[in-house]
């Protein structure tokens, strides 16, 4: 597709079937601090949510050994097929966060989660929306990971996670702090609102998450290390 589910052009050369998280920006600004990774040859690196395969992509071609995980069936054919083309050894399973990969350990994982506050809680995200909606304050997928990360993270592994300032990021690294690793905010970027936020605006604001004058958004990568 041209134009992703937010409006923005994706940064990577992959395809994204309808019902499929596109690459777009927080995907390039995950890309971006991945690069700035350094990655031995063959090391273990753990996509968790990985959508169209992008960022699994990313890191096979530095020569990483790659798991991708993602609960879509739609997403797992698509990276599936993603890797196929790319004629990268990228092996993808189907599994709720890190079910999938119980008992192993990575070197770097990364995660792009569903981070955007939604209202009606209570009802959990179906179809699409599951790769964005992430409950009313948007930590329905942070939480998990901030407290699974840990256990699969060599000594000296990192997680790198991108999400919205709309879901608290200070809150990801307190927790992520909390379990143990070194975490603080690396990068940022500010961004306009999608088709999604824009619909959210008033309701955001009533909960005290926009002020007036806002009008982006601004998305963070979060870097946290397992102390060797």
């Amino acid at each position: 597709m041209s134009l992703d589910q937010r409006g923005t052009r994706p940064p990577v050369n992959s395809l994204a079937p309808p019902g499929v998280y596109a690459p777009q920006e927080d995907t390039a600004l995950l890309s971006a601090a991945l690069a700035d990774e350094p990655l031995a040859p063959g090391v273990a690196v753990l996509d968790v949510g990985t959508g169209s395969g992008a960022l699994a992509l990313a890191a096979a071609r530095r020569g990483a050994r790659v798991t991708a995980v993602d609960v879509s069936r739609r997403a797992v054919c698509a990276a599936r097929l993603n890797a196929l083309r790319a004629g990268l050894p990228v092996r993808v399973l189907r599994g709720n966060l890190f079910e999938p990969v119980r008992g192993r350990s990575f070197d770097l994982v990364l995660a792009n989660p569903p981070y955007v506050p939604a209202p009606g809680a209570h009802r959990p995200p179906r179809g699409a929306a599951r790769a964005w909606d992430a409950g009313g304050d948007g930590r329905l997928v942070l939480d998990r990971i901030c407290h699974e990360a840990p256990g699969v993270l060599r000594p000296g592994g990192v997680l790198l996670l991108v999400q919205s300032a709309l879901s608290d990021p200070g809150r990801t690294v307190d927790c992520l702090r909390s379990a143990g690793l070194k975490a603080a905010v690396t990068q940022r970027r500010r961004i306009a609102f999608g088709p999604v936020l824009r619909t959210r605006v008033e309701w955001l604001r009533e909960r005290g998450l926009l002020s007036p004058d806002e009008s982006e958004e601004e998305l963070v990568v979060i870097r946290a290390e397992r102390p060797v």
